[in-house]
């Protein structure tokens, strides 16, 4: 193993948890009220309203088939009767129609960012950069999941998935990473450097979920004006606080 390896696939991930939950207490001590989505709804809200549930429910899926892919082992697979054959078949089909959903999803909001100039003007270079390596994770995804319809005897389930769970248990399989192909590794790569930036960007309020909102009492509005008394509106204020 290289010394190039060793850094990549060995110090690099640890770097990266390092930053990562260093930079989530960093951001929770000393950046409460920065801890937000910044919405730019009140400047545009018709495309947003299609693009935004778009890519959040498309990208749950694609978390969900991140952390089954790499978490669960070929040998828990065999057990239950589903061959790698057709695990990979189906995770090839699901995978690939949630990364080309939230891929286009992206692409809607980078271009409604782009076109409505009060939320242009509300974009910080720190949005940009988020934007920017967002799109490179998934464009990295897409391409390494339509790559994967072609028959290999390579597979991120005895590459990456290996080396990803040895990081957790402190034994990072550099080694098996190295039998990755370049697709898979630069998917990595860009992950990694998505995670570091994860803490100092607006997708922290990923880790943030209004659950009070559920169980919060009405909030009863009376109108002033002039005429037949209404009945009071009763509404609720949605919260994004962090966890």
């Amino acid at each position: 193993m290289s010394w190039a390896e060793s850094l990549l696939w060995v110090i690099a991930p640890y770097v990266t948890l390092v930053i990562f939950v260093g930079g989530l207490i960093w951001r929770y001590r000393y950046d409460k009220f920065g801890w937000t989505t910044r919405s730019s709804q009140l400047y545009e809200s018709p495309l947003l309203r299609v693009a935004s549930p778009l890519f959040h429910y498309a990208l749950i899926f694609v978390i969900v088939g991140h952390v089954t892919g790499l978490l669960i082992p070929i040998s828990w697979t065999d057990a239950v009767g589903v061959s790698n054959e057709a695990y990979h078949a189906n995770a090839l089909v699901w995978g690939g129609l949630a990364g080309v959903a939230t891929l286009v999803a992206l692409v809607l909001l980078i271009y409604r960012r782009r076109t409505n100039g009060p939320v242009f003007l509300a974009t910080t270079v720190n949005d940009k950069v988020m934007y920017l390596v967002l799109a490179a994770s998934i464009v990295a995804g897409v391409v390494t999941t339509v790559a994967g319809f072609v028959p290999s005897e390579v597979s991120y389930r005895t590459t990456v998935a290996p080396w990803f769970r040895g990081v957790f248990m402190l034994r990072p399989d550099a080694e098996a990473m190295g039998h990755a192909s370049i697709l898979y590794k630069l998917h990595t790569l860009i992950g990694m450097a998505l995670f570091v930036l994860f803490p100092f960007s607006r997708l922290v309020h990923a880790l943030s979920a209004p659950l009070g909102y559920l169980f919060r009492p009405y909030i009863v509005y009376r109108s002033h004006s002039d005429g037949a008394p209404r009945r009071p509106a009763r509404v609720r204020v949605r919260q994004n606080r962090p966890l």
